[in-house]
């Protein structure tokens, strides 16, 4: 073997060993850049920036289910850099997609905000970004749910209810053709069915008031609305069912407040108040409408003697259709849609409503509203400017604090 032949195996084998090597090295850097992958903690550029523009909660946790990264809307649910994944469901998820590597998606409820805040409904969607890291997306449905559930119950109970009137008002028209030749007959047909009328006309418009609070958003008219004035108005349009009662309305506390708001809807959350407990009291009782200030927070508490709620009760009573006495609301015509009109109009202006009763004692149902200041133009109320049966007497106080004397 001459020379030119060693030195060509000499770079033929140079080569092979150089290859060699470089391929060892090759697979070396790969293998500690995998292993760097596997272990890495760093945030991938871009998803911070991604985590601030959502408007959903959204975190991004690593494998000990510390959270690295959140978004603004993920606080509430108690989400801080720093510290572990509050939940143990949102751990299992963000585990289950870690481990497979298909995103996951799941709904559970987590509490938003300090107690006594209500669990919210969430869907939570997790989704692997690395062999550490994974996304963790929240999204609320609470509110959509409940729009849904009121939705299949409202339809549910507007039909169930609008039956019977229905169904009295075709049977009696009937009843009428077929006692055409005995006028008194006719006379008693004609004013059940004129009775029927009306309770469905109620129903009706009840159904529209409670649909109309419960679908906008917004008030149709926002001022300062004075309370005096709610507080006339609502018993004024019950004087006559009081009269025909024979139950005395008493209006007794503070004058001169304001709140804002519109002044019908409220006026008709009083009025409402106000009509059912004339409806549950007895003749020759008296019911009492009182008004204070609270800490910045107007109170209107009207309270009747009548056969009072039962505590297992006092949860339902502000459902839709919900009748705690079902033979007295038949008799007197109620419709089970007040207090939940009551509910949501006071919802709707930021307030509460509060009740407290006792069986045999009475009720006595609370509007707290937040106070706003009188405005500066208005003139002093003017005191016992008539004289009229709902007026309270001088020599009688009517108590406030939310329970009957």
């Amino acid at each position: 073997m001459d020379t030119t032949q060693l030195a060509l195996l000499a770079l033929l084998a140079g080569v092979v060993i150089g290859g060699s090597v470089s391929a060892v090295i090759v697979t070396s850097l790969r293998a500690r850049d995998r292993a760097r992958a596997e272990t890495s903690l760093a945030i991938p550029d871009g998803v911070r920036e991604v985590l601030h523009g959502m408007d959903d909660a959204a975190v991004v946790v690593d494998a000990s289910y510390t959270v690295l990264a959140a978004s603004g809307p993920a606080a509430p649910f108690h989400f801080v850099e720093g510290r572990s994944v509050p939940a143990d469901e949102l751990r299992g998820i963000a585990r289950a997609a870690r481990d497979s590597g298909a995103p996951a998606s799941e709904t559970i409820r987590l509490r938003r905000g300090a107690p006594p805040a209500e669990p919210r409904l969430v869907v939570v969607r997790a989704t692997r970004i690395s062999p550490r890291l994974t996304l963790l997306v929240l999204r609320d449905i609470t509110e959509h749910e409940r729009v849904e559930q009121m939705r299949r119950d409202f339809v549910a109970n507007t039909s169930h209810e609008l039956k019977t009137p229905v169904g009295a008002v075709s049977l009696l028209a009937e009843a009428i053709e077929m006692a055409a030749d005995d006028p008194p007959q006719v006379r008693i047909f004609a004013a059940r069915l004129t009775a029927e009328a009306s309770r469905l006309a109620l129903l009706t418009s009840r159904i529209m008031n409670l649909s109309r609070l419960q679908s906008s958003e917004e008030l149709t008219e926002d001022r300062d609305v004075s309370v005096d004035e709610v507080v006339a108005s609502s018993v004024d349009a019950h004087a006559i069912q009081a009269d025909s009662a024979g139950v005395e309305v008493v209006r007794g506390g503070k004058r001169g407040l304001y709140v804002r708001g519109d002044a019908q809807v409220l006026s008709e959350a009083v009025g409402n108040l106000i009509a059912n407990a004339i409806a549950y009291s007895p003749r020759g009782s008296s019911v009492g409408v009182g008004v204070k200030l609270v800490d910045g927070v107007v109170e209107i508490a009207v309270t009747d003697r009548g056969i009072g709620i039962a505590e297992g009760e006092q949860d339902r009573v502000f459902e839709r259709f919900y009748r705690a006495d079902p033979a007295r609301a038949r008799r007197t015509g109620g419709s089970g849609l007040g207090l939940s009109i009551v509910k949501h109009a006071v919802q709707r202006h930021g307030g509460e409503v509060k009740l407290w009763s006792r069986p045999g004692r009475g009720s006595t149902f609370t509007i707290r509203l937040p106070a706003t200041p009188a405005p500066p133009d208005q003139p002093a109320t003017p005191r016992g400017r008539r004289k009229k049966r709902a007026a309270a007497p001088a020599s009688r106080t009517l108590p406030t604090n939310g329970e009957p004397a």
